[in-house]
């Protein structure tokens, strides 16, 4: 099937990498998204957790000038 479409195996592994991680991205993205409109609460990711530490201690730092 994938000499049919002139694809190697190692670019059908990448393509099969990419994709599922593409999947993986959207159905986790979709979840996410479900849950806030059913619960009305919102969901922080750990980057967003990560900016707000580093927020917090900037904040600390300057109020002690």
């Amino acid at each position: 099937m994938w000499k049919e479409l002139g694809i190697i195996g190692g670019t059908a592994i990448i393509v099969l990498a990419a994709l599922y991680f593409v999947i993986k991205w959207a159905v986790k993205s979709g979840m996410k998204e479900a849950y806030e409109e059913i619960s009305g609460k919102e969901i922080k990711d750990d980057l967003d957790e990560i900016l707000e530490k580093e927020a917090e201690g900037k904040e600390r730092k300057n109020s002690k000038r």
